[in-house]
């Protein structure tokens, strides 16, 4: 009796003590979760005239947007599960509230100091041909993410096919993208500043059916961006300067990876990098509940938003 009444016991304190641990859990994760929606409450965004990396460029965000600097935009990132990068910060709609869900789209901007890109290959190139090649090494490229934990992908088409300005240097396209195991296809909006030193990069991730905003958004964008004097394409000079090791072809292909002629494995290495933001969790809808499971392991049915 003694011996059974002492099971009783032991197995009440391990029960209560369960209950504890997980109920102590449950405060914690709830601990994290107030202070990551007060982390966003609370980021201080910019608009007007803003410095970009020194005397790199200026962006001019007009009221429409808002801007986000490099080290919040960084831990932003990171919180959707992204490797950190040196990103020169985010670009919003002015409407965007991280704390609501909904559709919303947002830009990165980036620079790759790879040197001048020519662009006398820029009115020689077949974007049918070089979709093709895009597509193909998509599909090679998938049992490699696969085996690094990331879902496959399937590149549909352009969802707004190249445009080269050669007057302004400025170059943009969109993808169609399907990830594996995601209903909606993800929309992959690409714009491209050539510089003296490098390119500066803005990159629009959302799913396709903000195409018709973004493209209506895009001439905005493009326009509030620009390298300051002594950076721009016109300053260049051959004698000193470093030319990348690729053009406009390799530049819409994914750049990079290009500089070695490693079309066949192109996606591969641009998604093992940093060049590829991981929509699914990247969209801006439901950002509470994504993070929220990030913390907790488990889908919250009831979010606090």
């Amino acid at each position: 009796m003694k011996q059974l009444l002492a099971l009783s016991l032991a197995f009440l304190i391990s029960g209560f003590t369960a209950y504890a641990q997980e109920k102590t859990a449950d405060q914690k994760s709830e601990e994290t979760k107030a202070k990551i929606e007060d982390w966003l409450r609370n980021l201080k965004f910019q608009t007007g005239k803003i410095s970009v990396r020194s005397d790199l460029a200026t962006l001019n965000v007009p009221e429409q947007f808002k801007y986000l600097n490099p080290a919040d935009s960084r831990k932003l990132l990171t919180l959707f599960g992204n490797p950190p990068s040196d990103n020169l910060g985010i670009i919003f709609p002015s409407a965007t509230d991280l704390l609501k869900e909904g559709g919303n789209w947002f830009v990165v901007l980036e620079f790759e100091e790879d040197g001048y890109v020519k662009d006398d290959d820029a009115d020689k190139i077949n974007y049918t041909d070089l979709l093709k090649q895009m597509k193909d090494g998509a599909r090679e490229g998938n049992a490699e993410r696969t085996k690094q934990g990331y879902p496959g992908i399937e590149i549909i088409g352009w969802a707004a096919p190249p445009h080269y300005d050669k007057g302004a240097h400025k170059l943009y396209w969109a993808k169609e993208i399907k990830f594996e195991g995601e209903p909606e296809h993800t929309l992959n909006y690409n714009i491209r500043m050539l510089g003296r030193r490098g390119v500066l990069i803005a990159n629009a991730v959302s799913s396709i059916g903000k195409l018709a905003e973004i493209e209506a958004a895009a001439p905005q964008i493009l326009a509030m961006v620009d390298f300051n004097e002594g950076h721009r394409y016109t300053d260049f000079n051959s004698s000193t300067d470093k030319t990348a090791a690729y053009g406009i072809a390799a530049l819409v292909a994914g750049g990079i990876a290009a500089k070695a002629g490693l079309f066949k494995g192109l996606w591969v290495v641009l998604l093992a990098a940093k060049k590829f933001l991981i929509a699914g969790v990247l969209i801006l809808g439901g950002l509470i509940k994504t993070l929220w499971a990030k913390i907790t392991g488990r889908k919250d049915q009831n979010p606090q938003a």
